[in-house]
């Protein structure tokens, strides 16, 4: 209860909200983790790798409730407190990683969008990271030539350690344009010309709809588009990583709609994209980069349109024959399979959401372990299903009931779980085509 009741009201505002509206909080995840230990020593491990110069690819596995996107939010909260650059998107009917029209480009743009450090954990950040290092660099030069920001030649020494960066940069794919673009947003920065930053920010985040206007703003000839938008996450991850980030971690979730492309051949190309860049992380073709991907078991292991009806990445992905006699989790391996909570986890879930309930309102009332064990077992006898309840099933119906008795002094719990009216909500036993329940955003 302690650790509860030290959280901030905006946090403790947020958790309640969120778990109550059925989705994964931004903030507070580690208030109320539980029971993935194992996997979370396995991503942070991924990190260190990263930080160190190498790269990382992860497939997070588990049906919905199962807590997928929870384990995505929790690493990436954690990758921005270590200092890395974090990107996060979906993947919908509209943000493909492949194909034409700008179904690709789209999912570049949402995740710059979504670019988030510590400062600026709720996105938009790209102006900061720029406007951070720009910073940092003039501190520099200030303090090793005792020049002013005004003083002549200043803006010249501080331009010249930019190149420095950007020359790292240069020498990779697309990296020359890349570079030009950081150095027209430099030149705006010194000039105060606020267009000119703008066009360069707009640049980055590959909202140039044409070659034409690129370089009628910028002088650059290339553009961001459906094509190339994968070179400049890598050339990001490098620059990032050069001007003084840990790297850059980029999760995708909701996969499950690249399984849902009806055409074969247009699936089969999302497929090679994702392939792409497997190999690029596996063989060390890249460097400071992580890639997590969120799907579900059908979106992995239907052999007739899921990964596994591509033989190479069923070769990659597949679990050993010693993993599955073993009965254990290679936590080296690339994909992530997460298993059920137990009852008893599930139990200290419940705990944690009723200690930051009793400390978000101040209430002196809270459920006892008795309480919950017969919350729990209320759920399971009329669900009839406690093999496969998920967590994401049931923490929506008992932040309903806190809420309930928190508005209702004199209800009891029993009285409330006793009510005719009390229906639970249905185990998820979610199709593979189905994907537009209220609940399969929320997993824990």
């Amino acid at each position: 209860m302690a650790a509860a009741s030290k959280l901030s009201k905006r946090v403790s505002t947020a958790l309640i909200n969120a778990l109550s509206a059925g989705v994964v909080p931004r903030v507070g995840l580690e208030q109320i983790a539980v029971g993935r230990e194992r996997e979370m020593q396995a991503l942070l491990q991924d990190l260190d790798n990263i930080s160190g110069g190498g790269a990382g690819f992860r497939f997070v596995i588990g049906r919905y409730g199962a807590g997928k996107s929870f384990t995505l939010q929790l690493i990436r909260n954690q990758a921005m407190e270590q200092g890395f650059v974090v990107a996060d998107a979906d993947i919908t009917p509209e943000r493909r990683l492949a194909g034409s029209g700008g179904a690709s480009v789209a999912t570049y743009r949402e995740l710059m969008k979504n670019l988030s450090t510590k400062s600026r954990p709720d996105g938009g950040a790209l102006a900061t990271i720029l406007e951070r290092w720009i910073a940092g660099i003039q501190t520099q030069v200030a303090e090793s030539t005792g020049k002013k920001p005004n003083d002549e030649g200043f803006d010249d020494q501080v331009e010249a350690k930019i190149r420095e960066v950007t020359k790292d940069v240069a020498d990779l794919v697309n990296g020359f344009e890349f570079a030009n673009v950081i150095i027209a947003y430099w030149n705006g920065y010194r000039t105060d010309n606020d267009s000119k930053k703008e066009s360069a920010l707009r640049w980055l985040r590959g909202e140039f709809s044409t070659k034409t206007e690129a370089k009628a703003a910028l002088g650059v000839r290339v553009i961001i588009d459906d094509e190339n938008w994968y070179d400049y996450i890598k050339l990001f991850a490098r620059f990032v990583a050069d001007i003084g980030y840990k790297g850059l971690l980029v999760m995708l979730d909701e996969v499950i709609h690249l399984y849902k492309i009806t055409t074969s051949v247009s699936r089969q190309n999302n497929y090679d994209k994702l392939l792409a860049m497997f190999n690029d992380a596996m063989q060390g073709r890249v460097a400071h980069l992580g890639m997590l991907i969120g799907g579900t078991p059908q979106f992995l292991e239907d052999p007739r349109r899921g990964l596994y009806s591509d033989p190479a990445w069923q070769r990659r992905t597949s679990q050993s024959r010693f993993v599955s006699k073993a009965g254990v989790q290679d936590a080296i391996g690339p994909v992530i399979r997460l298993e059920p909570l137990t009852r008893e986890e599930i139990l200290i879930l419940l705990q944690r959401l009723g200690e930051v309930h009793v400390a978000h309102y101040g209430s002196k009332k809270s459920l006892s372990p008795e309480d919950l064990q017969i919350f729990l077992s209320a759920i399971v006898s009329r669900l009839g299903a406690e093999a496969l309840l998920t967590p994401g099933e049931i923490v929506r119906d008992f932040m309903t009931v806190l809420n309930l008795l928190q508005q209702n002094p004199k209800l009891t719990l029993n009285q409330l779980l006793q009510n005719s009216n009390f229906q639970p909500t249905p185990p998820q036993s979610v199709p593979a085509t189905d994907v537009d329940n209220e609940f399969a955003e929320f997993t824990v």
